[in-house]
């Protein structure tokens, strides 16, 4: 199993930027598929990007389609959200994620082996 660990969060205007750094370990990893969700107070985690493993499929929720971007760099076992015209609902506990297995959808939390801990975002005016 892989383990996962977010890192980058942080306060931010809103039209800025952060980058999401998530660090993973485990001997398997770079045979699993990539993403991050979010949970914002009150509501249910909800997928946000995911990656395959090597790179070639990606995936966005459409509320972030153009905004943020996902990558990995295999060997220095990273994955990466790049987060761009950050808005204020984009305010969310950030959470790094591995699946098994390659998807052309979003991410149920079912499919999810993994989890990180998390890594608070918030967007202010």
């Amino acid at each position: 199993q892989v383990q996962l660990v977010e890192s980058g969060g942080g306060l931010v205007q809103a039209g800025g930027s952060l980058r999401l750094s998530c660090a993973a370990s485990g001997p398997t990893y770079r045979w699993y598929s990539m993403g991050w969700f979010r949970q914002a107070p009150g509501k249910e985690r909800e997928f946000v990007a995911a990656m395959n493993w090597s790179g070639g499929t990606t995936y966005y929720a459409d509320f972030v389609k153009g905004r943020f971007v996902i990558s990995r760099d295999n060997a220095k076992n990273m994955v990466y959200l790049q987060m761009n015209s950050l808005k204020p609902e984009d305010t969310a506990v950030y959470y790094c994620a591995a699946a098994d297995g390659s998807r052309s959808r979003a991410w149920r939390l079912g499919d999810v082996r993994s989890w990180g801990q998390g890594t608070q975002v918030t967007v202010s005016l």
